[in-house]
């Protein structure tokens, strides 16, 4: 063990004590979302700042959940969320893999293409003319196949795939594997760190996707969760909205412990996925920085 010198130590307690006030300060949002959405309305309405209730109430989360419908855009978000997740890895990895190699001619074209997708970008109605155009309004592959695949996401996985030894693909060349293979057998399982990482990058951005939904569906039974959690907002603050989906002999709680249960159930879900992808999310954010 090393001896620490008494000013090491001191600047060491100091770096703590930081570190632990600001993680105090970091939590106290959470800490207050959480403790109104389950407070008393009665609370809520005397007390303009509450960390810790004095009594429990789930009135929020009845109100919220008076409906079926918030039941199935819950499972419609969850859907989105797994099958375009899984769109976003199969489409980035299956252009990075042959952007990666040194013999694939016309890469470099195929790269200025993709960066000039990051710096200009046709603007909302030619997307949503083009998404009208290919028959998808209306549908879930409208909030799927056009953002299938994310160019910045993907100049990070090609970097990646540069990485993995020649040899491998050697090897398994030599064994008779094809390209196909040689990409789902070898590279996708050594890239499990950075597919992870963009796995929930991927899922954080359809979990939370409305705008497009808004946009694109006219149908409010296939809304996901985001957009009714909005229109509970609007309807809370008295706005014009759908409010025939609740039940009108529920008394709304104050608009406030709304908004906060609303936001414990659209946050909550996607946070619970992270410490399965904690291990590989570590690893993912350093791809790049060092290598040995």
């Amino acid at each position: 063990m090393i001896n620490k010198s008494i000013g090491s130590r001191i600047f060491d307690g100091f770096n703590y004590t930081f570190l632990a006030l600001f993680a105090l300060v970091t939590l106290l949002p959470f800490i207050y979302i959480i403790s109104v959405s389950f407070a008393e309305p009665e609370e809520v309405l005397k007390r303009g700042f509450i960390l810790f209730p004095t009594s429990f109430s789930l009135e929020g989360y009845r109100y919220i959940f008076s409906t079926q419908t918030i039941v199935n855009s819950l499972f419609v978000t969850i859907g989105i969320t797994v099958v375009g997740t899984f769109i976003n890895l199969l489409f980035t990895s299956l252009l990075a893999y042959p952007l990666s190699r040194q013999d694939f001619e016309g890469r470099k074209l195929f790269m200025m293409l993709i960066v000039f997708t990051m710096l200009f970008h046709g603007g909302i109605l030619p997307t949503f003319l083009v998404v009208k155009a290919l028959g998808m309004l209306n549908s879930y592959w409208s909030l799927l196949i056009p953002n299938a695949i994310s160019a910045f996401n993907l100049i990070v996985v090609v970097s990646f795939f540069r990485q993995l030894p020649e040899g491998l693909e050697e090897a398994a060349k030599i064994d008779g594997c094809s390209d196909v293979g040689l990409l789902f057998r070898i590279v996708l399982p050594l890239s499990a760190p950075v597919l992870a990482t963009f796995a929930l990058f991927y899922a954080v951005g359809h979990w939370n996707t409305f705008f497009n939904a808004i946009m694109y569906i006219n149908d409010s039974k296939m809304w996901p969760i985001q957009v009714w959690l909005r229109q509970i907002v609007i309807l809370s603050q008295g706005g014009i909205g759908d409010s025939t989906q609740f039940d009108q002999n529920y008394i709304a709680p104050p608009s406030q412990i709304i908004k906060m249960a609303v936001i414990v159930i659209s946050t909550v879900p996607i946070l619970l996925v992270y410490p399965f992808l904690q291990k590989h999310f570590a690893k993912g954010v350093m791809i790049g920085s060092v290598k040995g």
